[in-house]
């Protein structure tokens, strides 16, 4: 009885761990790219516009007896731009703070997520592997799981973890380009 429901637990496992750790990196991903935004406000599009209306007018004035207008508006035009740079650069440090609290919530998230995981199914196999097909590999991937088993190779929580991660970083990273 118990074999069986080692075997169901085992069977389930592999599929059921991948997919949380799809979910954790898929999280992580979508709040770095999210994070990385640097969002557009009215006022800067406004303070923009500006900008491009006074360097407009500027060169629009290209006669000799109005270059000291002509100056006054480009020198309106840096301040308004150094104006911008200063709004900017205060956008993305808030950002920076919100993104490195969000950073550090998912790192621990993915800690305790691979810890919980690693205690469950420390010597319980998650997976069957023909030997055939994990030749060189079999004692790596069986490690804390038992060893072989009716010619299959029985996963370890480990190297599972291992791969599920780097798998599921790779399709992350396709899905988010």
């Amino acid at each position: 009885m118990e074999e069986s429901m080692v075997k169901l637990e085992g069977s389930v496992a592999a599929p059921m761990i991948f997919f949380i750790v799809v979910a954790v990196q898929y999280l992580s991903r979508y709040v770095e790219i999210n994070m990385s935004r640097v969002s557009v406000n009215a006022g800067e599009l406004q303070l923009r516009a500006e900008i491009k209306q006074l360097l407009k007018e500027a060169n629009a004035m290209s006669q000799p007896s109005t270059f000291a207008q002509a100056a006054k508006l480009r020198r309106m035009a840096a301040a308004k731009e150094q104006e911008l740079v200063k709004n900017h650069e205060k956008l993305r440090k808030e950002m920076k703070s919100s993104y490195d609290s969000h950073t550090k919530t998912l790192i621990i998230l993915k800690f305790l997520m691979y810890l919980l995981l690693i205690i469950w199914f420390w010597r319980i196999p998650v997976a069957s592997i023909p030997k055939q097909l994990v030749q060189p590999f079999g004692k790596i991937l069986s490690w804390r799981a038992g060893g072989h088993m009716n010619e299959n190779v029985m996963v370890g929580i480990i190297p599972w973890l291992i791969f599920s991660t780097r798998v599921s970083k790779l399709i992350c990273r396709k899905i988010f380009k």
